[in-house]
Protein backbone atom coordinates (compact mmCIF):
# COMPACT_ATOMS: atom_id res chain seq x y z
CA UNK A 1 0.00 0.00 0.00
CA UNK A 2 0.98 3.50 -0.57
CA UNK A 3 2.14 5.34 2.38
CA UNK A 4 -0.36 8.25 1.77
CA UNK A 5 -3.00 5.96 2.02
CA UNK A 6 -2.01 3.93 5.00
CA UNK A 7 -1.89 7.82 6.74
CA UNK A 8 -5.30 8.41 5.78
CA UNK A 9 -6.43 5.29 6.47
CA UNK A 10 -5.29 6.25 10.34
CA UNK A 11 -6.02 9.64 10.75
CA UNK A 12 -9.64 8.79 9.17
CA UNK A 13 -9.84 5.73 12.42
CA UNK A 14 -8.36 8.69 14.75
CA UNK A 15 -11.01 10.99 13.86
CA UNK A 16 -13.60 8.33 14.42
CA UNK A 17 -12.23 7.48 17.85
CA UNK A 18 -12.15 11.02 18.39
CA UNK A 19 -15.79 11.20 17.17
CA UNK A 20 -16.87 8.54 19.65
CA UNK A 21 -14.94 9.97 22.37
CA UNK A 22 -17.19 13.12 22.22
CA UNK A 23 -20.23 11.59 21.81
CA UNK A 24 -20.08 9.48 24.75
CA UNK A 25 -18.77 13.15 26.88
CA UNK A 26 -21.51 14.33 25.73
CA UNK A 27 -23.99 11.69 26.62
CA UNK A 28 -22.25 11.86 30.07
CA UNK A 29 -23.47 15.54 30.89
CA UNK A 30 -27.09 16.30 31.67
CA UNK A 31 -28.99 18.66 30.47
CA UNK A 32 -29.17 20.06 33.76
CA UNK A 33 -26.13 21.92 33.40
CA UNK A 34 -27.79 24.71 30.90
CA UNK A 35 -31.16 24.67 32.83
CA UNK A 36 -29.63 25.63 35.84
CA UNK A 37 -27.25 28.25 34.64
CA UNK A 38 -30.23 29.82 32.77
CA UNK A 39 -32.53 29.69 36.00
CA UNK A 40 -29.64 31.66 38.08
CA UNK A 41 -29.24 34.66 35.24
CA UNK A 42 -33.17 34.77 35.61
CA UNK A 43 -32.83 34.93 39.58
CA UNK A 44 -30.22 37.08 38.67
CA UNK A 45 -31.64 39.24 36.81
CA UNK A 46 -34.95 39.51 38.95
CA UNK A 47 -33.16 41.01 41.58
CA UNK A 48 -31.70 43.49 39.84
CA UNK A 49 -34.80 44.61 38.78
CA UNK A 50 -36.53 44.40 42.19
CA UNK A 51 -33.21 46.15 43.50
CA UNK A 52 -33.27 48.95 41.10
CA UNK A 53 -34.60 52.38 43.02
CA UNK A 54 -37.51 53.52 40.95
CA UNK A 55 -37.93 57.51 40.76
CA UNK A 56 -40.57 58.42 43.21
CA UNK A 57 -43.85 60.47 40.95
CA UNK A 58 -43.58 64.18 41.19
CA UNK A 59 -47.05 65.53 42.98
CA UNK A 60 -49.00 67.91 39.78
Amino acid sequence: MHTEVQLARLRAADLRAQAAAHRLAAEAKPHVELRTRLGWTLVELGLRLAATPRPTPVPA
